[in-house]
């Protein structure tokens, strides 16, 4: 004997409530982060835009090679205050493949360094087709490298220790051109994105400080006569 047309008619209806019910609070749950990070912005003083197509593309390590660049959704763009001076900063939740995967913080540092360097935890699946160098252990975490030689001078003591407060919620830090870049949890709140950030400015100072390039006197002279700095 066939199924009644009712009962495939009540599945149909239970399928299609329970889709829209679970729809419903992914919306919920984004538009929550939504004010969450506008709110956030807006205390800082920082800029916010919903959506960046291109922001994600500036980078083609860590995070942005595992998840693929993708979007950036709810992006706040700004700069914060490290031990060396200011450094421009974002933030933003990367989507790719429909769904958001990571929240990416970058610090900029005032130099590009000719080598990509990955700090991934043991415990994150980070294997992907094109892999770098494993470079071997930094700390808690392992380090992949586009170039073993110019990554050796890189990865100083001061390096490991200021990536000890990273947090094992951070799968990835890495260092790409002229940024230091983190990849945490979708859910990562303002004030843990804040403690990341400080920690991505403890390393941006390690590997850029900006008292490395010392001025001469004939390149004082003429920046006083350029009137100064603006």
């Amino acid at each position: 004997m066939g199924v009644a047309w009712w009962v495939w008619f009540l599945v149909a209806f239970v399928a299609l409530a329970a889709g829209a019910l679970f729809l419903m609070r992914d919306r919920a749950r984004l538009t929550s982060r939504n004010r969450e990070r506008r709110r956030w912005a807006s205390l800082r003083g920082w800029q916010f835009a919903e959506t960046d197509h291109v922001l994600p593309g500036q980078w083609s390590g860590g995070a942005i090679a595992y998840y693929g660049d993708g979007v950036a959704r709810d992006v706040v763009a700004g700069s914060t205050f490290t031990a060396d001076g200011r450094r421009k900063v974002y933030v933003f939740d990367l989507e790719a493949g429909g769904r958001v995967n990571t929240v990416i913080s970058a610090v900029q540092c005032k130099r590009a360094h000719p080598v990509v360097v990955e700090l991934w935890v043991p415990s994150t699946p980070f294997q992907r087709e094109h892999m770098p160098e494993l470079l071997g252990p930094v700390g808690q975490r392992y380090a992949f490298v586009s170039d073993i030689a110019a990554a050796r001078t890189l990865i100083t003591p001061d390096l490991v220790d200021a990536t000890e407060d990273l947090g094992q919620d951070v799968a990835v830090a890495w260092i790409e051109d002229g940024w230091v870049l983190a990849a945490s949890a979708p859910n990562s709140s303002p004030s843990r994105l804040e403690r990341l950030l400080r920690s991505l400015g403890e390393i941006a100072d390690v590997v850029d400080p900006f008292d490395a390039e010392v001025e001469q006197p004939g390149e004082i002279e003429a920046s006083r006569g350029n009137g100064g700095d603006e």
